[in-house]
């Protein structure tokens, strides 16, 4: 199994811009889809983005989108997700995750087989 790993959080004012990465190692990258999901203390899990294997599409939740970009370099083994626009409701752990399949099929989480850690990300009014 890929194991992921993710950088890039931090503290940010609203309306600043934060750009995350998650680098894969140990498995295959190029051929999966990947997502980002985040998650805010004593909430559910929640599907912030993703991107099939060829970066060819992506697809995105209705409250980030036009503010964030999903996209990858199966070069360097790396998914980023830019986050701009910031709003005090993005404060979450972000998680980036890795699909079994080379489609985006869905935002459940039981659809992703590898996770991150988590990098927290925080916005301040």
């Amino acid at each position: 199994q890929v194991q992921l790993r993710e950088s890039g959080g931090g503290l940010a004012q609203a309306g600043g811009s934060l750009r995350l990465s998650c680098a894969a190692s140990g498995g295959s990258f190029s051929n999966k889809a990947m997502a980002w999901f985040r998650q805010a203390p004593g909430k559910e899990r929640e599907f912030v983005g993703a991107i099939n294997w060829s970066g060819g599409r992506t697809f995105y939740e209705d409250s980030v989108l036009g503010r964030f970009t999903v996209s990858r370099d199966n070069g360097q083994n790396t998914v980023f997700l830019q986050m701009n626009s910031l709003k005090p409701e993005d404060t979450a752990v972000y998680y980036c995750a890795a699909a079994s399949s080379s489609y985006y099929t869905g935002g459940t989480p039981s659809e992703y087989t590898s996770w991150g850690q988590g990098t927290q990300v925080t916005v301040s009014a």
